[in-house]
């Protein structure tokens, strides 16, 4: 059955010519005439019969219908480029995984644990892109996703399986100098330092103090990070105490940057997860990222 799918060449004259609203612009852009980029509009809005462009005063402007096509034939045309590419790549070998990750758990656990994936298979490329909540598979170009959350979000994430890779285990760490000489505080005495608070669990220090059995009136002061990377560095600098995963802090507590406060981890709401869509065969790429993936989690060994 014939696809009704205009010419590539006319989707991407207006493409360029949607985003610059310019068909001087486009054209220059793309090296054509002024007049091959109105024929191919032309045309396509025939295909289409649909009005994509008004003219006005000043040159063209996107009609309500073209500002939307526009935007989805904007991400379609990435897509086929970013396919054409691995397709480039791979010259018949295996492949390259698309993934979605929260960035922190991405930059700090799995970047650095992936030139070992690349050396058993140097042939898979992994491309990395943020992404912090739920998504439609069929959306986007992702094959896989690693989510940090409950294990009730991940049940409500509709079209997925999701499997538990880690477990957010915090525990109170700083610079060395705000402690020193002591490398070691009672809860209590936490409490009486700089808190540093994420901002995506304002519970976080409420919840350990509690934990601990230790009355804390400021365990919801202090200055605020979106990220992990945000508060390890601020940490670090000694702006305060944060609450930590481990996993995610291992080149500092390397380095002496870091300093566990004090050794009581807390089991946290949250987990990582490795987020699949449902019921379909994985690519081979993706099983064997998955298996290796699997392995990394399970092992003990700091990287």
């Amino acid at each position: 059955m014939r696809r009704k799918i205009p010419s590539t060449q006319s989707l991407v004259c207006f493409e360029a010519a949607a985003r610059h609203e310019s068909y001087t612009r486009a054209a220059q852009e793309l090296a054509l005439t002024q007049s091959a980029v109105s024929r191919q509009i032309t045309a396509l809005e025939d295909f289409l019969d649909l009005a994509l462009f008004r003219r006005t005063r000043h040159g063209v402007a996107l009609t309500a219908a073209g500002a939307d096509y526009a935007r989805q034939i904007a991400r379609q045309l990435d897509s086929m480029e970013r396919d054409t590419l691995d397709a480039m790549a791979r010259q018949g070998l295996g492949g390259s995984l698309q993934l979605a990750a929260v960035p922190t758990f991405a930059t700090r656990w799995l970047i650095p644990r992936l030139p070992g994936f690349a050396a058993m298979h140097p042939d898979i490329t992994v491309h990395i892109e943020t992404r912090t909540r739920p998504f439609l598979f069929n959306d986007t170009p992702f094959d896989a996703a690693l989510y940090a959350g409950t294990a009730a979000q991940t049940a409500n994430w509709a079209g997925t399986e999701a499997t538990v890779l880690l477990n957010e285990d915090v525990l109170p760490v700083c610079s060395p100098a705000l402690i020193a000489p002591r490398r070691q505080l009672a809860p209590a005495a936490i409490a009486r330092l700089p808190l540093l608070q994420q901002s995506t669990r304002p519970d976080g220090w409420r919840q350990w103090f509690d934990a601990q059995q230790v009355d804390a009136p400021r365990a919801r002061s202090g200055p605020r990070y979106e990220l992990f990377s945000m508060l390890a560095i601020a940490a670090a600098h000694g702006l305060g105490v944060a609450l930590m995963p481990r996993m995610l802090i291992e080149p500092e507590l390397a380095r002496g940057e870091l300093v566990v406060a004090c050794d009581r981890p807390l089991r946290g709401e949250r987990s990582y997860f490795l987020v699949t869509p449902a019921a379909q065969d994985a690519r081979p790429a993706l099983r064997l990222f998955r298996d290796w993936l699997l392995k990394q989690a399970a092992s003990k060994e700091p990287r």
